[in-house]
């Protein structure tokens, strides 16, 4: 792979692994077993049986757990601690072939975008926890998990595409979390009113 295929590789991954880090692992390691692409050899591993069995069984427990108001919050905040080390850990494996300290940059960077995307879900499904009504929670999960699986599919066939959709994506979802956080800080101050 050149630098420019990577770079997409490791944008559209860690993004989707801030979303859900399991589905992410078993499509590349499913695409990869069953030859429909070639992963750098130092994510080969992505495709053992092991691998790959340990990763859709977390995906379902994720899908059923994500489809649940408030085990949905529960389960990002517990994830907030695993979703942007798996995808540093994740990207710096990619670059396998670099040196360390362009490595370690791109570890960096990839935890950073997982946890950009990992916040705009979990502060996003919170807010939409509020509502009443459940269906809008499981079209929610449902999205990001076809957003996760595609942009996953899509790191891998057409990264060049990926970095630019990546690019997209963090600044939605930048402006997301700052509408959110505009919104909480007026809640905030609309508790505080009768109190004072």
């Amino acid at each position: 792979m050149n630098f420019l295929e990577l770079t997409g590789l490791a944008a559209g991954a860690s993004f989707a692994s801030g979303l859900n880090l399991y589905a992410t692992v078993a499509v590349l390691g499913l695409l990869h077993r069953y030859e429909f692409v070639t992963l750098p050899a130092s994510l080969e591993v992505l495709a053992n049986p092991v691998v790959l069995v340990v990763a859709s069984a977390l995906y379902l427990v994720e899908f059923i757990a994500d489809k649940i108001p408030y085990v949905d919050n529960v389960w990002d905040v517990v994830h907030a601690f695993i979703r942007p080390p798996a995808a540093a850990v994740l990207v710096y494996s990619a670059f396998a072939g670099v040196p360390d300290e362009w490595r370690i940059a791109a570890g960096l960077l990839a935890g950073g975008i997982a946890i950009v995307s990992h916040g705009a879900k979990a502060s996003t499904r919170a807010a939409v926890n509020a509502s009443p009504e459940p269906i809008s929670n499981w079209v929610l999960s449902v999205f990001e998990d076809a957003l996760a699986i595609g942009l996953s599919w899509m790191a891998i066939t057409h990264p060049a595409v990926t970095l630019a959709v990546v690019i997209v994506l963090l600044a939605f979802a930048i402006y997301l979390l700052t509408r959110l956080f505009k919104f909480l800080r007026w809640g905030i101050g609309r508790l505080r009113a009768p109190l004072t």
